[in-house]
């Protein structure tokens, strides 16, 4: 079937009142950027409903592009008729004919805005039924979870009529809830923690910590492509790498074996909360889940959050390996995260961290360094790109897994 729209339905915008129009903006706009490679359509945002017209694009690409788009709750890809009963009937029935294989049951379901039109919406429910149950033998109406129910829509430009209902994303449109900063490592959970935060609506920079030359361009290349994979969520991604090598050093060299890791923690918050301020960020996002591992217990979170008053959040604190696996498996960020390319959390790492900071000491240390001069610097060979879900970092072969284990 050669659709000519797409129907896109808003779910949870439904609820925001006064600020709808401004939800609805913004779904646009992502929309409008996750749809950039289709230069034919035509969006119309509504109140009600977004319209997306195909104009002869092939609608199972920008199905799988709209797919990934937040504030979307599902969406129906429809065929444009003029408003004539005839016509109505062959393409119902030539729709219908198309999904015999599969369904044995179906209903007609009309919603009818142009009240000019000559049939209500009972009558073209009767019609229809009558007139496709009276040409395809064995299917028969069922009104209670059909196998297919047909939607016809009569509007004053036309007859829509589809029979798929594909689930959305859900959410909220990335953005509408400000920007925050997401500490991206590049393992599991931070680019979970991400997918999380966008479905909330907040708009994501990736703030990564490298350290070269304990860590290697494929580290760098790999937290990159962790980003593109999160990038048709909300059409681009800033991805902005901090050099983390002199602060690592100092630290290694000055500070006490069990709390390098909490002080080298206490320095990460600190500059990713600074990129915040000059960014106009509202918070911190990271991937931590309690008591995963030793930076992760509660002490060490208090520890570690001592050096901010600016929000903290943790999409994935209470949730099993297990269960951030499953998300990571699902937006397809997993099998990157797990090449082993070590990035800056894991060198240096000492063998029996402090799983219990005292905060005082902490400060303490801490203060042995000239923090101020070494935030300093890293800030200013902080580089920011623009990342898009086509871009590429890592060739085929540094993303076959087994070639790299």
């Amino acid at each position: 079937m050669k659709y000519t729209e797409i129907t896109v339905r808003y779910g949870e915008l439904s609820t925001k009142g006064k600020n709808r129009r401004e939800f609805i903006g913004r779904l646009n706009g992502n929309v409008t950027k996750a749809l950039a490679a289709f230069p034919d359509l035509h969006i119309y945002p509504k109140r009600d409903r977004m319209h997306i017209a195909l104009n002869g694009t092939d609608s199972d690409a920008v199905i799988e592009k709209l797919s990934m788009v937040f504030g979307i709750q599902n969406f129906s890809p429809s065929l444009k008729i003029a408003k004539d009963v005839e016509t109505l009937k062959q393409t119902a029935l030539e729709m219908m004919q198309e999904l015999v294989p599969v369904a044995k049951t179906f209903k007609i379901d009309t919603r009818r805005s142009d009240h000019e039109f000559e049939l209500d919406t009972n009558q073209i429910n009767l019609l229809l039924g009558d007139y496709i149950y009276d040409h395809i033998p064995g299917l028969t109406a069922k009104m209670k979870h059909p196998d297919v129910t047909l939607r016809v829509e009569v509007r004053r430009d036309g007859i829509y009529l589809s029979s798929q209902t594909i689930k959305g994303a859900g959410g909220l449109p990335v953005g509408t809830a400000g920007k925050a900063m997401l500490m991206l490592s590049g393992g599991i959970d931070s680019p979970v923690a991400g997918y999380l935060a966008m479905k909330r609506g907040v708009e994501i920079e990736m703030v990564h910590f490298f350290s070269p030359p304990y860590t290697s361009e494929r580290a760098l290349a790999k937290a990159k492509q962790l980003t593109a994979k999160l990038a048709p969520y909300c059409g681009t991604i800033k991805f902005i790498e901090v050099p983390f090598t002199e602060i690592q050093e100092e630290v290694k060299r000055t500070v006490p074996e069990g709390y390098l890791m909490t002080v080298q923690r206490r320095f990460m918050l600190r500059l990713a909360v600074k990129l915040a301020e000059q960014r106009q960020g509202l918070a911190i996002f990271n991937g931590e889940s309690v008591g995963q591992v030793a930076s992760q217990t509660l002490e060490s979170m208090v520890a570690i959050n001592d050096v901010t008053s600016m929000p903290i959040i943790r999409p994935v604190a209470t949730m099993d390996k297990t269960e951030i696996i499953s998300i990571a498996e699902k937006i397809d960020t997993f099998d990157l995260s797990i090449l082993p390319f070590e990035d800056c959390c894991t060198i240096f790492a000492p063998p029996r961290p402090k799983t219990k900071p005292n905060l005082e000491k902490a400060r303490f240390y801490e203060s042995q360094l000239d923090g101020e001069a070494l935030m300093a610097r890293s800030l200013a060979g902080v580089k920011v790109t623009e990342i898009r879900s086509h871009d590429e970092f890592l060739t085929t072969d540094q993303i076959d897994i087994q070639s790299v284990l």
